[in-house]
């Protein structure tokens, strides 16, 4: 879940090449050269569309050039709004220098520009065939589990099919599994959400499923419903979802949504409205 970008200097980040080629400069180090004319002429429009490919993509470094270009007025028109809300996505990611620059602008993050909003809803290319239950025919280890989600879920309000969609996309079953973003067990708790739901061992495979579906029941409440929008919190945060009043950009976050959606096989989920207000972006179902 997440994705992180140190701060720093910004260096040209070289894709593959071929042998005898020259190595092609990242959309980064190309909007820096267009926004100070260093080897090209200096274009800060043209750079500030190269910042905002990189920014949707998820480049802090990226969020961080732009928003300063939108505080400023370079190249767009100033808007301390969507410089806040840019310079907080990249400090969300660790961005020292834009942690800085939160200082000086408006900190009311209103919105995003319209380059960086997501796409068209994600509605899943693979839809479940009508009454195949995609866990149906696991393997014993992986029944086993399946088999105390499908227990512990109604206490909770969520769809068994709904969590194991979740644990097969977040782990694979696997009760030992530690990203390198320290999330553990099936669900993939990282450490303050599993403070946040009382988990005392993301490990223990009960514990860390009964966090999980805690979890998933205040997301489907947070976005009444919405499995798309429940899914990528889930994976990104429910801090950018709701900065990007939608679906992050994020190729990885949208992978996954759609394979979320695949497996559940529904866009829409029951939600106890009690448990949380929603985002102003999120109409009420």
């Amino acid at each position: 879940m997440g994705l992180a970008l140190a701060a720093g200097a910004v260096t040209a980040q070289e894709g593959s090449v071929s042998p005898g080629s020259e190595p092609v400069p990242s959309l980064v180090a190309q909007a820096l050269a267009y926004e100070h004319g260093e080897g090209v002429p200096k274009d800060q429009i043209r750079a500030a569309r190269l910042y905002c490919e990189a920014a949707r993509n998820g480049e802090a470094e990226a969020q961080f050039n732009l928003g300063w270009m939108y505080a400023n007025g370079r190249g767009v028109a100033r808007d301390d709004g969507i410089a806040a809300s840019l310079l907080g996505l990249a400090a969300e990611q660790g961005h020292t220098a834009a942690r800085k620059a939160l200082q000086f602008v408006d900190d009311e993050r209103r919105r995003l520009p319209d380059c960086m909003l997501p796409d068209e809803p994600i509605i899943s290319d693979m839809p479940q065939a009508q009454g195949v239950d995609p866990f149906s025919d696991l393997p014993p280890n992986k029944q086993k589990i399946a088999e105390l989600v499908t227990r512990l879920a109604p206490a909770y309000a969520v769809a068994p099919r709904l969590a194991l969609a979740v644990i097969t996309v977040e782990s694979n079953f696997d009760p030992n599994a530690r990203s390198p973003r320290d999330a553990r067990g099936l669900m993939q708790l990282i450490p303050d959400t599993a403070s946040r739901f009382r988990v005392k061992n993301a490990f223990d495979i009960r514990d860390n499923v009964r966090g999980g579906l805690a979890y998933l029941r205040w997301l489907l409440s947070y976005y009444r419903g919405e499995v798309a929008l429940a899914a990528a919190a889930y994976n990104a945060g429910e801090g950018v979802v709701d900065r990007y009043r939608g679906v992050p950009p994020y190729p990885e976050t949208r992978s996954y949504v759609q394979r979320v959606l695949a497996l559940f096989g529904k866009e829409h989920h029951p939600y106890d409205a009690e448990l949380a207000a929603p985002p102003p972006f999120v109409a009420p179902r």
